[in-house]
Parts: structure tokens; C-alpha cells; sequence
């Protein structure tokens, strides 16, 4: 299978398929393939024997082996009995500026955009912006630059950048026109500035998420229209269980108020573990993912787990606001709080792409089933951002966004860290061009 995939690049580079070229016109039939649609009407149902056709960036047709018309002129992958599933979101992403900053290669901004492919994300909900970084998304659209699509809140609103409550209206005003996705909110707005935003953005019609404030709270924060609540650390400084134990019944309390107002949560769990200093400060410096990253960036990082004054000399109290982490995403699951996957790439040890292989364990140890994490990636997203574009699902209309893994996902999770396809919009990487490319960067960050 993999030799016939190598084969069909040679043939789809010449057809437009592979690389930067535009996916506009181009047909390609994944044939012979075990279909994880995501569509709820068929649940975990695994669809057997498929055929799977897409035309540019959509899927256009799905149907058992030999029942689906190809077109003549489709290029066919032979999917070699393997298992394809929608492509994953990373919903607390990051991408860095057009322009590189110091100490950081020209080359830092791609490479990041092309990690997360490697990692099967064909989509990033970027949390904060910068100047010009909407010029991304057009490149990435007509094919210019690899990526994922990339939905983008502004410039975040903190204590630096909203001095009032009206400024904090005229900013949300500011970020509309300018054509920002959604707004990122930082620690430091006051209750007042808080209200002003939310006010605002309900009548501009753009969601704010991220951090909750501490003169704003949890509560406020949910009652206000917060769209999701990121990193989970506002719902424990509201029962003080940062440092302390807590009881499942304050759990709970909090993930019924949750649910009841519609409030998505993206956890970042891996990443909070590293910043807290709960994690193995071994194992992470042990990360093959690290190659990846500029020497600037990971001695950065590894430099944190050396610092007497970061979390990794903390002792017991990160321990326990792990074990509290932990326990509310358990009963979060439970309660049906909408949870959406997410990673905060590339931050401490928290590589884009790749940092899912340490995410979707936390997940999966809280609790939560193969099923319903990868829909946290996918189906779920989609219906997020559903006034936008028609994906997270395998379905005729919905943006071709794929992957291709070896073995069931239901069964083996891990099976999706490493695509044999990735299918973004239409536009295909192949194993081979993936193994190739990550090559390339470690080479490149290794001087």
C-alpha cells in the first residue's frame, strides 16, 4: 500500500495534487478503504470497503467499493484496507508572526504550519494574533503556503491593551473590521471592561474564549457568553483548588453550569502538567518532537525545567492541581460538557502537530473513550465553527480534510500520530512527503 502510495505522488506532483499547487479541479478516488465517518447518525459505526471521491477541497462522494461512479479522469489512491477518518483540529493553536523574531530561523513560521500537518491537524483555531497573520489564511487558501485552515482570534485584550470599558467596545469593533475570527481574552480585564466586551461582541456577533480573569470569575465569565473556557485553571481558582484538594461535588456544580450554558472547554492538559511542574522532567526532555523546534526555542524550554524559580521546584501543590485537573475533565465527560481538543502549540515542550500524542492519554486516562476523543477533534469542531464551512465529518459537501491510519482509531488511538495520508483541503501529503519534510527541519534546526 505504502509503495503505491509513493507511486501515485510521483503522478498526482505532475497532476497538481501534491506541494503548493491550487486543488480547484482536481479529482481523486481514496478507494478500498474503512470509513470512521464522525456523521452522529452512524456513531462508531466503522463503514467498510468504501470509496471515498473528492473534487478540489470537497468531498463529493462516498459509497461501498465498486458503487461509487468515478470520474475518468480521477486520480485513484488504493487505500490498502486501511482506516480514514476526518483530519483533527488543534483548538488552541498558535502560529507565529509573518515576521520572524529573534533568535528564530526565517523559516520558524512554515515549518510550524507544516508540523501540524504532520501531525494529521488540518485545522488550527489560532488564540492569538499578529499583525498581518491574517494574510495566512489567503495564502494557505490559494495554495500558496502549506497549513491547516486557520480560523484566528486578534491581538489579545488584557490588562495592557484595555484601559476602560469603552475601549474595550471599540476594540471588539476594531477586531470585527479588521476580520478576526473571534477575540482571545487574557488575564487582567476588570468585571467592568469584561461586560463592556461581552456586550459588544454579542451585538458585532464574534465570540470571545480563552482565559478567565480573576475580577471576572467562572461564573460571570459563563453567564457573559465566553464561547469555550481554556485550560481549565479558571474553574479551580473559583474553589480553590490550584493547591488544595477539592470534592467531586464542586466538580460537578461547576460542569452542570457549564453545560446548562452551552460553554465548551478546551483542556490543554499536557501543557498545563509541563507549566505547573507536575510532569516527568526527564521524559520531557527526552522528546523526539524537540528535534523539530529552533535550538533557541527548545533550550528555552529546556532551561525552564533547570530554573530554581519555575514550577518543577513547586512540590506537592502541582501534584494535587494536576490530580483536581484531571478529575473535573472526568466529570466534565460525564456531564456532557462539550470538549473540544486542544493543545496550545508550540509552547513549553508542546510541539505543533505532535503535541497531540501527549494530550489525547490525559484524555483518554480522564476517562473519555476513543470515540469521543477523536470527535472532540473533529465532528465537534465542525459543528463550532458550522456558520462557517461544512468539515469534521466524512460526508458529500464537507471540506476534504482526511487522514488515512493504519489500524481502527477506535481501537488503537495511537494510530493516528502517525497519518500514512494527510488530505487538507484537498491538498495531499503523503507518508513519504511528511518523513521527508520533518527530515528537513530537524537538519535545518540540528546547526
Amino acid at each position: 500500500m505504502l509503495k503505491t502510495i509513493r507511486i501515485l505522488c510521483v503522478v498526482l506532483m505532475a497532476a497538481g495534487w501534491v506541494g503548493l499547487a491550487s486543488a480547484t479541479d482536481n479529482v481523486v478516488a481514496v478507494e478500498n478503504v474503512h470509513v470512521l465517518s464522525m456523521q452522529p447518525e452512524h456513531g462508531e459505526a466503522i463503514q467498510r470497503s468504501q470509496t471515498v471521491v473528492i473534487e478540489g477541497d470537497r468531498i463529493i462522494a462516498i459509497g461501498a467499493q465498486g458503487s461509487v461512479a468515478i470520474p475518468e479522469h480521477a486520480q485513484r489512491i488504493d487505500g490498502g484496507g486501511n482506516y480514514l477518518l476526518p483530519g483533527l483540529a488543534e483548538m488552541h493553536g498558535h502560529v507565529p508572526p509573518l515576521r520572524s523574531f529573534t533568535g528564530v530561523p526565517e523559516r520558524y513560521l512554515d515549518d510550524v504550519l507544516y508540523l501540524y500537518l504532520a501531525g494529521g491537524v488540518t485545522t488550527v483555531r489560532g488564540m492569538l494574533g499578529h499583525p498581518h497573520q491574517l494574510q495566512l489564511k489567503t495564502d494557505i487558501a490559494a495554495g500558496t503556503r502549506h497549513g491547516p485552515t486557520l480560523y484566528l482570534a486578534g491581538p489579545s485584550f488584557n490588562s495592557n491593551t484595555v484601559e476602560n470599558p469603552h475601549r474595550a467596545r471599540l476594540r471588539v469593533q476594531e477586531h470585527v473590521q479588521e476580520g478576526w475570527d473571534l477575540l482571545k481574552i487574557h488575564p487582567g480585564l476588570t468585571l467592568p471592561q469584561y461586560q463592556a466586551l461581552a456586550a459588544e461582541a454579542k451585538a458585532q456577533g464574534i465570540d470571545f474564549a480563552g482565559h478567565i480573569p480573576d475580577d471576572v470569575g467562572i461564573h460571570h465569565a459563563i453567564i457573559l457568553g465566553t464561547r469555550t473556557v481554556d485550560h481549565l485553571d479558571g474553574y479551580l481558582a473559583a474553589i480553590d483548588g490550584l493547591e488544595n484538594p477539592v470534592t467531586d461535588a464542586q466538580l460537578r456544580e461547576l460542569a452542570r453550569f457549564t453545560r446548562a450554558h452551552n460553554v465548551g472547554v478546551v483542556p490543554t492538559q499536557a501543557l498545563w502538567q509541563t507549566i505547573i511542574g507536575a510532569g516527568d522532567a526527564e521524559a520531557l526532555r527526552a522528546y523526539p518532537e524537540l528535534q523539530y523546534v529552533p535550538q533557541a526555542v527548545r533550550q528555552g524550554w529546556l532551561n525552564y525545567l533547570d530554573d530554581p524559580r519555575s514550577n518543577y521546584f513547586g512540590g506537592e501543590s502541582a501534584q494535587q492541581q494536576q490530580e483536581n485537573r484531571m478529575r473535573l475533565l472526568a466529570i466534565m465527560y460525564e456531564e456532557g460538557v462539550e470538549i473540544l481538543l486542544g493543545t496550545d502549540a508550540p509552547q513549553l515542550f508542546s510541539v505543533p502537530g505532535l503535541s497531540l500524542r501527549r494530550e489525547l492519554p490525559l484524555m483518554a486516562a480522564a476517562g473519555m473513550s476513543n470515540y469521543d476523543i477523536i470527535r472532540s477533534g473533529t465532528e465537534r469542531v465542525g459543528e463550532y465553527f458550522r456558520a462557517y464551512d461544512q468539515f469534521g465529518t466524512i460526508k458529500a459537501g464537507s471540506r476534504a480534510d482526511i487522514l488515512l491510519v493504519r489500524e481502527n482509531p477506535l481501537e488503537q488511538l495511537d494510530t493516528l500520530y502517525e497519518p500514512e495520508l494527510v488530505i487538507a483541503a484537498g491538498r495531499i501529503y503523503t507518508r513519504s512527503d511528511i518523513a521527508a519534510k520533518l527530515a528537513e527541519i530537524a537538519a535545518a534546526y540540528a546547526e
